[in-house]
């Protein structure tokens, strides 16, 4: 094992070293993409997860171009911020970065997507930001309003791709156009399956982009992957996403940001247990009180005793559950404190999947009405898929 210490957020992650000996990400295939970027004005989108990895640690992608002579002009930071320090939801602010100097624009402050004004004067942006494959996941929705600020001012846009360690299966409730957010702009499934390489083909592909556009975009491949490879990452892609389980956990308990119910935030289990003051005691033996830390400033329940589940030693799962969404739903006292209806309906994308649950359906009833979306997107997703 080899460790790896982010210095960004004080997190020291194990990485084994199959993983980095076989799966190639994009950023270091730099021989492919560094002549597209040579002599040219460059902006990258970028966080903590925007590295090269060597055979000791790593190196930042913007501190690598720029000792490579690229003339990197600013970089555009997503939700969390450039260095990933941000709570979920938490403006980021515009400002320079302490150790290059470079100016820094938040795409999760006052506009989501880069400004005619911001991109004016670039040649050339580069994305590279490590997803997670769930919908509600905001870095994909960045990418698209990326890509169209640049279709719409013919800025060619490179993506260095990273793997999807939710990359093997497609499920979950299928977005509805009339409830598009920034939680979900496009009517793709909770879990879609793709790399973010392959999404952006899809993007343009299926006329997804404002007004229709086709932004001119360049894919740089993973090597040696495959959609069931598995792939273990080495630096949290942000703060509430600490680990494997986490990741592996994270769309069937990400549900429950659309409730009043607390899933792990303010503990170091984040997404890996759930629960609430309000969830009936005698139903479970295991609770927890939340606490403001590192990636939740204002935990749900905050200084509660919340009673519910410990997930951590669950089974490795490949699809979406929603066994402990209706878990928790059966056992509060008052039903009426359990849903954020707003917030539920954009994280599953539907109003169905709340009246479904409240009016007592069984998780198998559920997920066989998703059927037809899941098997009309795999036939749209198959032609841009790029990995076996």
């Amino acid at each position: 094992m080899t460790s790896h210490k982010n210095s960004n957020d004080n997190i020291t992650a194990q990485v084994p070293e199959p993983v980095l000996a076989s799966v190639v990400v994009a950023a270091n295939s730099t021989a492919e993409y560094l002549p597209l970027l040579k002599n040219k004005k460059v902006a990258v989108v970028a966080n903590q997860t925007s590295v090269i990895f060597k055979k000791q640690g790593h190196t930042h992608l913007v501190d690598s171009l720029l000792a490579l002579q690229i003339d990197v002009k600013k970089v555009f930071a997503p939700e969390h911020g450039f260095r990933g320090e941000a709570d979920a939801g938490e403006a980021v602010k515009d400002g320079l970065d302490t150790k290059t100097g470079l100016p820094l624009i938040s795409l999760y402050g006052k506009n989501k997507k880069p400004s005619d004004e911001q991109l004016q004067g670039l040649e050339v942006v580069l994305f590279d930001i490590q997803d997670v494959g769930v919908r509600f996941y905001t870095y994909i929705a960045t990418l698209q309003l990326v890509m169209e600020a640049c279709a719409k001012n013919n800025i060619p846009v490179i993506i260095l791709d990273r793997p999807n360690p939710n990359a093997n299966y497609v499920d979950g409730p299928t977005m509805e156009a009339k409830h598009t957010s920034f939680l979900g702009m496009t009517t793709i499934p909770l879990v879609y399956g793709m790399t973010i390489g392959e999404y952006a083909q899809m993007l343009n592909g299926e006329n997804w982009l404002d007004g229709k556009k086709k932004a001119d975009i360049t894919v740089i491949p993973l090597k040696n992957y495959t959609h069931n490879t598995q792939y273990h990452l080495p630096i949290r892609p942000s703060p509430n996403l600490p680990n494997d389980k986490s990741i592996n956990l994270y769309p069937s308990l990400g549900l429950f940001e659309g409730t009043n119910v607390n899933a792990g935030r303010g503990t170091e289990f984040q997404f890996q247990r759930y629960g609430a003051s309000f969830m009936n005691p005698s139903a479970y033996d295991f609770s927890y009180v939340p606490k403001p830390n590192f990636g939740s400033k204002y935990p749900k329940e905050e200084g509660k005793t919340c009673y519910g589940k410990d997930l951590t030693n669950s089974p490795q799962l490949q699809r979406v559950t929603l066994a402990w969404l209706i878990d928790a739903y059966n056992n509060t006292t008052d039903k009426s404190k359990f849903f954020l209806t707003d917030s539920f309906t954009k994280h599953s994308g539907t109003e169905k999947l709340q009246q479904q649950i409240e009016a007592g359906l069984s998780e198998e009833a559920i997920k066989k009405t998703w059927q037809a979306d899941l098997d009309a997107f795999r036939k749209i997703r198959i032609k841009y898929l790029m990995y076996d």
